[in-house]
């Protein structure tokens, strides 16, 4: 390379700590760059930089992208109800889409002839980088110094203690990586298929036991208000309800699902304002959407979702679903009200002008206000006509047609 100028995706793990010195020496003029899409306080991003600069790096930035986070990616997730095979609020496979993004403009701006990030060839995260350091920057090489070097962590401590860098080596039991829409937690339970993670390994503690109730306001699908406490900004308002939620423990789970590269993955999380965003939004779109546009929301989030997870955020067609999504929620305003116990929540209830049970068309279970019974006969004609036909046209209650049926089923 005649550009040795080269941006480091930066974390201050021992992954991207061996990167930044590794590639130091091999002359390479090395920008570290830390994205914060949320799991970073500003104690944790000095302390990045000053590790980063005694690593032999030319400079260190911390890219701010949580705002940008939440805009492009988290208010769909919220609009889709997305949970991962009905659990994972995509807390690690969102934001590394983000953070990718982030590294490739930063070095735009850098005039870098490289970026480099700390994945080893086992996960998802270096398809998810690759792929968009190949669409977004593609004159650009992608260095991966443990990938490329198939270097064991064993090898990359005696590196590190060779050339005197003093960091804690010993192996973390459990790994943790946070962001603002959650924190996912692995350990040797989640390597396994038969353990669950014991309640140490949860950075969040519970230590709140006494019942709360809690009411969110929601405008346009977007988490507005939390109790008597309006917010101006959505992050604000997710922060807020994690502040009020995690200490019960609450949005704990193990995520079994398929990792890009095909194979079979656990993955532990904790994630209180996601599930409880997630699960009242849904539960205010039950009431003020209508039975089509609920059924097609399931079948567009959940391809939305999964295609995001395999880092295919750039596909044009996500930018069409997120039109269906975004138009979706003019009417999912209003309030849902939730109460707060150690480990679990109940949501009770909603209140909008937009509910569709209004009691001006009848109630539920007794007669409506809006069609009589002799109505209701008509309908019910028209609407088995087909069925019927197709019965009296094939005589399908008759024994010979079943045999008939059941026959030809074994034939095939």
């Amino acid at each position: 390379m005649q550009n040795k100028k080269i941006v480091l995706a930066f974390s201050g793990g021992l992954d991207t700590t061996f990167c930044a010195l590794h590639l130091s020496k091999q002359g390479y003029e090395v920008h570290a760059a830390t994205v914060n899409t949320g799991g970073f306080s500003p104690t944790e991003i000095k302390i990045l930089e000053e590790k980063a600069l005694s690593l032999g790096c030319a400079s260190y930035s911390c890219l701010e992208e949580t705002d940008h986070y939440y805009t492009a990616c988290i208010k769909f997730l919220v609009y889709g109800n997305v949970l991962k095979n009905n659990s994972y609020p995509l807390s690690v496979s969102a934001e590394r889409i983000i953070q990718a993004l982030a590294i490739a403009e930063y070095a735009k701006k850098t005039g870098a002839g490289a970026v480099a990030h700390g994945s080893t060839g086992a996960g998802n995260d270096q398809v998810r980088f690759d792929m968009i350091f190949n669409i977004v920057i593609p004159d650009k090489k992608i260095i991966t110094p443990i990938r490329d070097m198939q270097l064991s962590r064993e090898e990359e401590i005696m590196f590190l203690k060779a050339n005197g860098v003093k960091m804690n080596f010993e192996k973390s039991k459990y790994s943790i990586n946070k962001g603002i829409w959650g924190t996912s937690v692995g350990g040797k339970e989640t390597l396994t298929s038969d353990s669950t993670l014991p309640e140490e390994a949860y950075p969040t503690q519970l230590t709140k036991e006494s019942p709360a109730s809690v009411t969110l306001h929601f405008t346009r699908g977007e988490l507005t208000g939390i109790n008597d406490t309006i917010f101006h900004n959505p992050v604000d308002s997710i922060k807020a309800l994690q502040e009020i939620a995690a200490p019960y423990a609450i949005g704990r789970d193990i995520h079994v699902g398929d990792t890009i590269i095909g194979i079979k993955g656990r993955v532990g999380f904790e994630a209180a304002a996601p599930i409880l965003i997630i699960k009242a939004h849904h539960a205010l779109e039950k009431h003020v959407l209508t039975k089509w546009q609920l059924y097609w929301k399931d079948q567009l989030s959940a391809w939305y979702g999964n295609w995001l997870h395999e880092g295919q955020f750039l596909d044009p067609v996500m930018r069409n679903i997120e039109s269906f999504l975004q138009d979706s929620q003019k009417t999912v305003s209003g309030k849902v009200f939730i109460s707060l116990y150690p480990y679990r929540f109940t949501v009770n209830g909603i209140e909008s002008t937009h509910d569709l049970m209004s009691s001006a068309f009848g109630s539920y279970g007794e007669m409506n206000k809006s069609w009589t019974g002799e109505d209701v006969k008509g309908f019910t004609k028209i609407f088995g006509n087909q069925t019927s036909i197709f019965h009296q046209v094939n005589n399908s209650h008759n024994a010979s047609f079943q045999t008939e049926i059941i026959a030809n089923e074994k034939a095939n």
